[in-house]
């Protein structure tokens, strides 16, 4: 409830508007003296401030009012004062609200005009405290991140600012983290985010990509084996949740993970203990996990290829990473990082960012290391960054189509090219019948 303070001599008139404003579901806090009035802003958390002029009985000058105003203002600037004023001391008044006094309003006033300006007046300051913390808090992050380790990511897009904050936060504790996202996207950059801001930055980190192993080596790798464990292991193996120990293990892919490694996985992560293949001593570890997956892993559950409570272990909270298509503000950037002494024609721009990088940033990455080898000089144009478009070829031709365009991706070419029907067709390779067809089979205007 808003609390609004009343300052009046006249005990009269701070009854009636005490009366009036509770009606109307406001606290009301009262004063008799600029003193008391003083206190009450000093020491309570005060929405609004009504207060008369002159408190002496024989004074109407106002310039009691005129005090009383400008030691409220010095106790918080941002109070709302609204200056209850007879025909003496209109001018004083007039004054005050030039020098930041929120209204005024004169005796007799009227209730709903009163009304209404105390209810815009709240308003406008709840508004004002929402941006001002807002403000804060962005200071504070922006703060945060320049001196932050952010492990050489590029980015502009609002989606990787949220997650970059988001990683920021979750570096400062130890719980598990699951990063999710399409192949090529960044999983393991923000997991380097993480640990290079976290307590553990200069312990061991561990990485194992489950995906490039084959299924029967999953396990030795991560928990190691004694010699003799299977065929071809000639000697002891040290695991890699051993060589972690005291620091961090990241497991991309874990989605490759077969079942029995999983429940191994799940005893770790629950007691910190496990054994090598082949050996019955139990070890004991303190690692904290960070995971990776391109997989549904809520589709892998249902289907049997997932335990769920090795999920939810792993999931204590998830980052999911946006494809590069539907974080286009990131392109530019990554490009000019990828060819930081090159000129990019505005063309090629345009269409580096409608383009839909099915392999997302890596794919980017390879494009422009293709472009900068085989045009060592001079400014690159779209054709020098061979994009993989669908190639809806003219009758005789000899091109194939590799790939049709998805409705996002004419869209956002629709919407570089300004609508210029011939610099679409000819982004995509497509004759512009084609591209007719496909705009109006995609029920998109042209």
């Amino acid at each position: 409830m808003e609390k609004i303070l009343i300052v009046d001599d006249n005990v009269a008139i701070l009854e009636a508007l005490s009366l009036l404003l509770e009606i109307h579901g406001y606290s009301v806090v009262l004063a008799q003296t600029p003193f008391e009035a003083e206190q009450v802003v000093r020491y309570q958390q005060i929405s609004l401030v009504l207060q008369d002029m002159n408190f002496s009985s024989d004074t109407t000058s106002g310039e009691e009012g005129k005090t009383l105003f400008y030691r409220l203002r010095e106790i918080n600037p941002h109070l709302p004062i609204i200056l209850i004023t007879a025909w003496t001391e209109l001018e004083t008044a007039i004054e005050l609200v030039k020098a930041g006094a929120a209204d005024y309003v004169g005796k007799p006033w009227d209730d709903q005009k009163l009304l209404t300006s105390i209810g815009n007046l709240i308003e406008l300051g709840k508004t004002r405290q929402s941006n001002a913390k807002f403000e804060r808090q962005q200071q504070e992050r922006n703060a945060s991140k320049q001196d932050a380790d952010l492990a050489g990511l590029v980015y502009a897009s609002t989606a990787m600012e949220r997650i970059v904050d988001m990683a920021l936060q979750l570096a400062k504790s130890d719980v598990s983290v699951l990063i999710t996202g399409p192949n090529g996207s960044g999983k393991e950059r923000i997991a380097e985010i993480i640990v290079a801001n976290s307590p553990l930055k200069n312990k061991p980190f561990i990485k194992v990509n489950a995906g490039a192993l084959p299924h029967d080596l999953i396990e030795a790798e991560l928990f190691g084996a004694e010699a003799g464990a299977y065929t071809g292991a000639n000697k002891q193996r040290m695991g890699r949740f051993e060589a972690a120990d005291g620091g961090t293990l990241f497991l991309d892919e874990i989605g490759n993970l077969p079942l029995s490694g999983q429940m191994k996985l799940l005893r770790v992560l629950q007691t910190g203990e496990f054994e090598r293949l082949g050996s019955v001593q139990t070890r004991k570890v303190n690692v904290r996990v960070i995971s990776a997956t391109n997989s549904n892993l809520m589709q892998d559950i249902q289907a049997g290829r997932f335990r769920e409570d090795l999920y939810y272990r792993l999931n204590v909270i998830e980052l999911k990473l946006p494809p590069l298509a539907q974080r286009p503000d990131d392109i530019i950037p990554l490009v000019n990082h990828f060819l930081p002494e090159r000129t990019i024609s505005h063309t090629a721009q345009c269409a580096l960012q409608a383009y839909s990088w099915p392999g997302n940033v890596r794919e980017l990455e390879n494009a422009c290391k293709r472009a900068g080898v085989l045009k060592r000089e001079g400014e690159l144009h779209e054709q020098d960054f061979v994009l993989d478009y669908a190639v809806d070829a003219a009758p005789g031709s000899a091109s194939t189509t590799k790939r049709e365009p998805s409705k996002e991706e004419l869209e956002r070419a629709m919407h570089s090219y300004h609508g210029v029907i011939a610099k679409v067709a000819r982004h995509f390779g497509l004759t512009r019948q084609a591209l007719y067809r496909r705009l109006q089979k995609f029920d998109i205007e042209y």
